[in-house]
């Protein structure tokens, strides 16, 4: 029972990705490795801070990589819904917000 259900995800999101040009497993692999690489640049911008040194290329190192998979969503999709470019706009604010936040607590 479980096991078809998963199987059903699996071929909707296969389908999904075939009709907007988008291969889910790519998307899914740099929305991981995004976000690990994003914590570890936040963490080099807390420590650059306690230490009183720069911290802009950390920090801009730290959007980038918070923004790879939704970049590569608006490059390589096409047919994408309005709606989709909406959440990755406030996707885009919100780790803007994310972002700010974590470096203001320091």
């Amino acid at each position: 029972m479980m096991a078809d259900f998963f199987i059903l995800i699996k071929d909707w999101v296969i389908a999904l990705g075939e009709k907007h040009e988008v291969d889910p497993l790519l998307l899914g692999c740099l929305y991981l490795v995004s976000k690990v690489c994003f914590v570890i640049f936040i963490g080099w911008v807390i420590k650059n801070l306690r230490a009183k040194r720069a911290i802009m290329m950390p920090l801009l190192l730290a959007a980038v990589s918070f923004s790879i998979p939704y970049l590569y969503l608006v490059i390589a999709g096409r047919n994408i819904p309005v709606w989709v470019y909406v959440f990755i706009v406030l996707m885009f604010m919100y780790g803007g917000y994310n972002i700010w936040k974590k470096v203001k607590l320091i």
